[in-house]
């Protein structure tokens, strides 16, 4: 007889499913994940791991995922403005110590490490996998407790199973989403992705980003020959299949890129189909529903630009694990203690999420400026970058991962801030003064338009 009753569901085995599954079922929970397709996925974005996302599967005991991907060491991050390049290394793991190594990221084909999360999960005892469609949440008609979920098999079976506790992990188009909570995600722009062969990059094993009079180009590589390049555009996306975006492409990012990319984009550019996907937001919610968690791209968005979706993922699945643990919870059927567990979830993601998630959308914001106010706060960003020290070591700890801190980048984005202006002032000399003092006011307005309605986002307890 077919078992029916988990500990616990988990809807989608993309990053976040099979990270928790290997997590709860090594804690002796039962688990059934239930995944539409098995195969490899192909994606354009979901490649690059921060220091804080091997941080945390490290603490899930499953950084081995990470290993025969081909993944490629980065060291860090370069920036582009306009033709100058400045470098970002990552922090020292030792903050406190400026001998100790700096923290590494890596870098791969997205598919390749599903498949390893997947094969693990498929490994870690009192966990199933099952290929199926799920088709409805099962809820008690009179509590709207949720109870387990029904779907269809690859036989076109219908089949039910039922859980104490169901995570929903399927990912940015979530089917189950809007059914639990009111927020919808935001889309800010979109990313056109290729992949160049045998590319000459002008800093190997970093993420180099590329801005100035162009929206921002993110380009890192995914393997030993190949190279991801994501070319933002703002606003309608041309279409795809009348060549226009295409042509977008070659007129409006081509021409700004390093000479020593050209070659492989054109290339890339003539023998490719463009895949395009949309940067979205989507601000988090304390959980409503009883016996329900969004986890992953399914709760929480933000722009993939500084590659922190997957860290979040990680973060959330190792937190979960461990405020779920049997020695806190011993039963997932207790709904008070539960929901007293996940509502303290809520709150500890913040100072780790919540950072990553701003940052994302502010530096998106600068990267991609096009009014004069933005373009001010760019340039003074670059420029406090060119620093060096404390200038980017702090700011590359909040990208990272590892040293998140709310405070610090409140503080750290209006240095910034305050740098840019005086940076306005003293390029624009006496003759320019009087608009660059007036510009003041202007530039620091923005800076809260930009800034504080993430932040206060990200800050909601309720």
């Amino acid at each position: 007889m077919e078992k029916r009753d988990y500990d616990v569901i988990i809807v989608g085995a993309g990053i976040a499913g099979p990270a928790l599954a290997a997590g709860l079922g090594r804690q002796g929970r039962s688990v059934l994940v239930v995944e539409r397709d098995m195969r490899e996925p192909d994606r354009i974005v979901g490649e690059l791991l921060q220091p804080g996302g091997i941080r945390s599967l490290k603490k899930l005991g499953i950084e081995h995922a990470l290993e025969g991907i081909d993944g490629v060491e980065v060291k860090g991050y370069q920036v582009i403005l306009d033709g100058q390049p400045v470098n970002i290394p990552y922090p020292h793991i030792d903050k406190n110590d400026p001998s100790s190594p700096r923290a590494r990221g890596v870098s791969f084909h997205h598919g390749r490490l599903v498949s390893n999360l997947r094969k693990i999960a498929m490994e870690t005892p009192n966990v199933t996998f099952l290929e199926a469609t799920v088709t409805q949440i099962i809820k008690n008609p009179y509590t709207q407790h949720v109870l387990g979920v029904k779907c269809v098999d690859k036989e076109k079976n219908k089949r039910h199973f039922f859980a104490k506790l169901t995570f929903v992990a399927d990912g940015i188009s979530s089917n189950f989403r809007k059914e639990f909570t009111d927020t919808a995600p935001v889309v800010k722009s979109y990313f056109a992705g290729l992949v160049l062969h045998d590319a000459v990059l002008p800093a190997p094993n970093h993420g180099n980003v590329i801005i100035g009079s162009n929206q921002p180009v993110l380009v890192y590589q995914i393997g030993p020959r190949e190279t991801r390049i994501l070319c933002d555009v703002a606003g309608p996306l041309p279409s795809n299949s009348t060549g226009a975006l295409k042509e977008h492409l070659r007129r409006q990012v081509l021409p700004h890129l390093p000479s020593c990319l050209q070659p492989s984009f054109e290339k890339a550019l003539e023998s490719q189909k463009i895949r395009t996907m949309p940067a979205q937001y989507l601000k988090a919610r304390p959980h409503q529903a009883v016996g329900l968690v969004l986890v992953g791209d399914a709760y929480n968005m933000r722009h993939p630009l500084t590659g922190g979706g997957m860290t979040v993922a990680f973060n959330d699945a190792a937190l979960l694990t461990e405020l779920l643990d049997p020695s806190h919870v011993p039963d997932l059927g207790d709904v008070q203690l539960v929901d007293k567990q996940l509502q303290d979830f809520f709150h500890q993601r913040k100072k780790n999420d919540s950072a990553i998630n701003v940052l994302a959308m502010a530096l998106y914001s600068l990267f991609a400026a096009e009014d004069m106010n933005l373009k001010v706060l760019q340039k003074g960003c670059f420029a406090y970058f060119q620093r060096g020290g404390a200038c980017i070591e702090v700011p590359v700890g909040l990208l990272s991962g590892l040293f998140p801190d709310p405070a610090v980048l409140f503080c750290e984005f209006f240095k910034v801030a305050f740098y840019a202006i005086f940076i306005n002032l003293s390029q624009n000399g006496l003759v320019g003064m009087p608009y660059a003092v007036f510009q003041m006011f202007t530039v620091i307005w923005t800076a809260c338009v930009v800034f504080i309605p993430f932040m206060w986002d990200e800050a909601k307890w309720w």
